[in-house]
């Protein structure tokens, strides 16, 4: 192991979050209250929606967005095999049927011909999924979903107000991303954000939900019903409850634990202040990476284009003529070099609680073929220019040393390239 120690994506903090914490921790409330109240105020205005709902994670945010719809069991609810699990367990735990479209051919998104012949009476949601942070063809989406419209029932007065399957987007990589000079959260029906210690963003732990404007439904309802959904179903938050003669209120339904709190908020609100300058630092070295890797046979993610900017929150590559033993290979020899990779994503087929549910990762050939050579490279604002060119460096090295060992059984590939030489 070498003296570097360069980590994937690790949380920018600095005095400002932690002072802001512990003006929180004197002021005598530290759970949900009137931080966590500032904090959805400021991502709406971010977002440019009428409101936002603060949760403790996107996967809740996911979730109650389903629960709001009141989708469930007999209802259908499209994703992509390629992300992470929380974009399909919220569907399986509200009873819906997991519906998973594959990937278009060498993309990480779905393929929209098969999303479209996908949909029928029992589809109720779409799930994109904004993979490290770039918006998915949402123009290309809502084409589908209003085309396929004739075929979609509402079951409710919000279903039958939208008139059309919904799409909730899995934005938790793509807070502050932009699609055709519209800000992430103000696109989709539904946008759910996670604020991850990993995330561009970070709360620790927390989520956040916003939406655009359904005609007839009234913004206050949904955001009051998000919240009692988030909150036991209780009437009354703990803040308005510990309010003088304030203490009564009732349980409106069998709700769920998601709040937010004002140590997480208070996090949030100093992020929030400094994101426009750490958007712009990951975006240079977004751009230094796609320089200096020209003269390496890699395909990155595509996060800048004329129209659309991504969030940038993770640099995916795929190497070309590798497979995944070999790609794993290169993540060993990475880690022995001080520098922490990832893959994203092994696709959900191929873990063992899909295929329990009866997925095989033989019917998505291209989900698998994206996910056998592709690498993550590590994409965060600590990162020097200086870091930046030494992962370059030692991911050529790498690379160069797989394709010599070709052909080798993976024990001895990985060993040989670790130790460089064959067992």
């Amino acid at each position: 192991m070498t003296g570097r120690d360069i980590k994937l994506s690790p949380p920018d903090i600095t005095d400002a979050e932690i002072n802001a914490v512990v003006e929180v921790m004197k002021s005598g409330w530290i759970t949900t209250g009137p931080k966590t109240k500032q904090f959805e105020r400021a991502i709406a205005a971010y977002c440019t929606t009428n409101r936002a709902v603060c949760l403790n994670s996107g996967t809740a945010a996911l979730e109650l967005t389903l629960r709001l719809l009141e989708i469930g069991p007999g209802d259908e609810v499209i994703t992509t095999p390629y992300t992470y699990t929380a974009s399909a367990s919220v569907i399986d735990h509200v009873g819906a049927k997991i519906i998973m479209v594959d990937t278009a051919v060498d993309s990480y998104e779905m393929d929209y011909d098969q999303l479209a012949q996908a949909i029928n009476s029992k589809t109720k949601a779409i799930i994109p999924v904004d993979i490290a942070g770039v918006m998915c063809d949402y123009d290309k989406i809502f084409e589908i979903v209003q085309r396929k419209k004739s075929v979609f029932t509402g079951k409710n007065a919000m279903q039958k107000a939208i008139g059309r399957v919904v799409i909730v987007a899995d934005a938790a990589h793509s807070f502050g991303a932009t699609y055709q000079g519209h800000v992430c959260g103000s696109v989709a029906d539904f946008t759910c954000f996670s604020f991850h210690a990993v995330k561009n963003l970070t709360t620790a732990e927390g989520g956040a939900c916003t939406w655009i404007d359904i005609p007839g439904i009234d913004n206050d309802d949904i955001y009051r019903r998000l919240m009692l959904l988030s909150l036991h179903g209780q009437s009354k938050d703990a803040l308005s409850k510990l309010q003088l003669g304030g203490w009564e209120f009732d349980i409106e339904c069998t709700g769920y634990k998601y709040n937010m709190t004002d140590i997480m908020a208070a996090i949030g609100l100093e992020q929030l202040k400094r994101y426009p300058r750490l958007l712009e630092r990951r975006k240079e070295i977004t751009k230094l990476y796609n320089k200096l890797l020209k003269d390496i046979d890699v395909t990155p993610v595509e996060h800048l284009k004329d129209d659309s900017q991504s969030s940038m929150h993770l640099y995916l590559v795929r190497i070309a003529d590798i497979d995944s033993v070999q790609r794993d290979a290169i993540f060993y020899k990475m880690a022995e070099n001080g520098i922490a990779t990832l893959v994203h994503y092994k696709p959900l087929p191929m873990m063992t609680a899909y295929q329990k549910l009866g997925f095989e990762i033989k019917n998505f050939p291209n989900a698998y073929n994206v996910y056998r050579n592709e690498i993550s490279l590590p994409l965060h604002t600590l990162l020097s220019d200086e870091d930046v060119a030494y992962v370059v460096v030692k991911l050529k090295e790498a690379v160069e040393a797989v394709k010599l060992k070709k052909g080798c059984h993976e024990f001895y590939l990985i060993n040989c390239i670790r130790k460089k030489s064959c067992v």
